[in-house]
């Protein structure tokens, strides 16, 4: 499976045009990782100041989502792109709406943090919720890589990383659970875990949805509601045949 760039233009307006909203895009895609990996601090170390700047900086999430959307928008009312130039910009506007609501994930997981920071931290600093969030942070930053280069093979692992978070969090569940029958004085702090657990699978949906986008960008298929094995074997056959 290849790396593909965007294909040359007559007007080299129209190239900056699509490579200015793909890095603003990327841009997007960093502070989001950054607003992911600070609330997980947040929570770890019950740093309630850190986590009211998460809840605080996700106004800047959102306007820079608009903006993105403005760009595209633009690009398509004046440009008229097509093929695979179309296709880039609407991969775009899906994204950008899966980084917008990976923010809002990440400004749950503060606010869930600033409630647990009046409590006692327990020794082990939420050890599972702390390596579920490695997952999903790994996630997100492989799609993210994947849709810069837009390179399929790597969109294409992600998703079987969604396997192990959404195993992960249903453990997670299960010990919540058994900790509130054995102490019901634990069962707000195994809420808001619980929540915060669930958030940070939700997120690992968007990393996925966003590897999806490279596979649509690039070969133009819609891979949603589909195996990650069907996909690599669809996409190898049209290789094949395609060397043929």
């Amino acid at each position: 499976m290849e790396k593909h760039d965007p294909s040359p233009h007559i007007s080299s307006r129209f190239n900056e045009d699509l490579e200015a909203v793909r890095a603003h895009l990327l841009g997007m895609g960093g502070l989001v990782e950054e607003q992911l990996r600070r609330s997980l601090a947040s929570l770890a170390d019950a740093d309630s100041a850190l986590a009211g700047e998460v809840v605080r900086n996700d106004a800047q999430v959102n306007g820079m989502e608009l903006a993105i959307d403005g760009e595209c928008l633009r690009i398509l009312a004046t440009r008229a792109p097509a093929a695979r130039d179309l296709r880039l910009i609407v991969a775009i506007i899906k994204a950008i709406t899966d980084l917008e609501r990976i923010g809002d994930e990440a400004r749950k997981i503060a606010h869930i943090a600033l409630r647990l920071a009046s409590l006692e931290r327990p020794a082990d600093r939420y050890r599972e919720v702390r390596h579920l969030g490695r997952l999903v942070e790994l996630m997100v930053h492989e799609a993210l890589d994947a849709f810069a280069r837009m390179d399929v093979e790597a969109a294409l692992r992600v998703p079987h990383h969604d396997r192990q978070v959404d195993e992960e969090y249903e453990s997670i569940q299960r010990q919540c659970v058994t900790f509130m029958m054995e102490d019901p004085r634990q069962i707000r702090r195994m809420l808001d875990l619980t929540w915060a657990a669930r958030a940070l699978e939700r997120v690992g949906d968007h990393a996925k949805n966003i590897a999806e986008y490279v596979v649509y960008m690039v070969h133009g298929q819609d891979i949603r509601h589909t195996r990650p094995e069907e996909v690599e074997d669809r996409l190898r056959s049209r290789a094949n045949a395609g060397a043929a």
